[in-house]
């Protein structure tokens, strides 16, 4: 949109142009992906029903896991409307604040999906090593001071990011090679110093997903020490499949985020290849995530059977 030689100064809108290299297809790339939603909305939909009202699930893990749905919630509603209204309406322009607001939740809601998974992995690691404290340890008050702490600390770390992204002035160009604002295609669009910018990204992508990971990953291969110290064959495998669908939820966001991060900054991967993974990054675990528990869980698995039976009932 703008040429080498040209500087923008203060932009009011931005332009978000989709997926280069496929902005042919994209109209189509968009029913998957509506799809995705779609099933990430439901699924989390039913849990936040399904938990308050079966006591059974009042446990801290799918306490956990109701802050985690309202997560991917955000994260859905932060990025499919505008996303798809740029596949389907050609609607490409965004205004600039607004551009930075939805760079602020996408990224805290990140931030928060991975504390929350770091809490999760806490739990497992008290019900299986240290079981006969598990409720004495984490305690409802215990609970909601973490869930703050996870809320608080992705909210001013991230927060710091629209806010350094504000002071610049100039841009040599308005069009951001993305379907959504993400904070290093914001970046690139500067025409000043932004190495502050960069650091800070890096600080926090660090700070947060590093942290959270390295702790995750220590607890599991406590909790792997401890079940393979079981005496029983079949008390190992009762406690390893009270693991498995956090294992699987942690391996998908982890890796998925690590390679988006990565791409972004130091690799040489194609624009389209790397809109299409990060994108899918953020929509794809919150399908799979009530899928993955919804399996794995009786109580869950029940209630969802018992609305669909209620209602093919009512309607007869």
């Amino acid at each position: 949109m703008g040429s080498t030689n040209m500087s923008y100064l203060n932009p009011k809108t931005v332009i978000l142009i989709g997926i280069p290299g496929l902005q042919h297809v994209q109209f189509w790339i968009g029913f998957p992906f509506l799809g995705v939603c779609l099933v990430a909305l439901l699924g989390n939909t039913f849990l936040l029903i399904i938990i308050p009202i079966e006591r059974s699930l009042h446990q801290p893990m799918y306490i956990f896991l109701a802050v985690l749905s309202a997560t991917d919630l955000g994260l859905c509603v932060a990025i499919a409307p505008k996303m798809l209204a740029i596949f389907w309406f050609d609607s490409y322009s965004m205004a600039f604040d607004a551009c930075l607001t939805q760079l602020f939740f996408i990224h805290a809601l990140q931030s928060m999906e991975s504390g929350i998974l770091l809490a999760m992995a806490f739990d497992r690691y008290v019900a299986i090593c240290n079981p006969l404290r598990h409720t004495s340890i984490l305690t409802p008050f215990f609970l909601t001071r973490v869930v703050l702490m996870v809320a608080i600390r992705a909210t001013v770390l991230v927060g710091i990011l629209p806010i350094l992204l504000k002071r610049l002035n100039f841009f040599h160009s308005l069009v951001i090679v993305h379907s959504y604002c993400e904070h290093m295609a914001v970046v690139k669009l500067a025409a000043e110093d932004v190495r502050i910018n960069k650091s800070y990204g890096l600080f926090v992508a660090f700070a947060i997903l590093g942290f959270d990971m390295i702790f995750v990953f220590i607890s599991y291969i406590l909790i792997f020490q401890a079940v393979f110290h079981l005496p029983q064959k079949e008390a190992r495998i009762k406690a390893f499949n009270t693991c498995t669908a956090h294992i699987v939820v942690f391996l998908e966001f982890y890796i998925l985020a690590f390679f988006s991060f990565f791409s972004h900054r130091f690799g040489h991967v194609l624009p389209y290849v790397h809109i299409l993974l990060s994108t899918i990054y953020l929509l794809v675990p919150p399908a799979l995530n009530p899928i993955v528990y919804g399996v794995k869980t009786r109580e869950i698995r029940r209630r969802v059977a018992q609305m669909f039976v209620l209602k093919s009932a009512t309607q007869q």
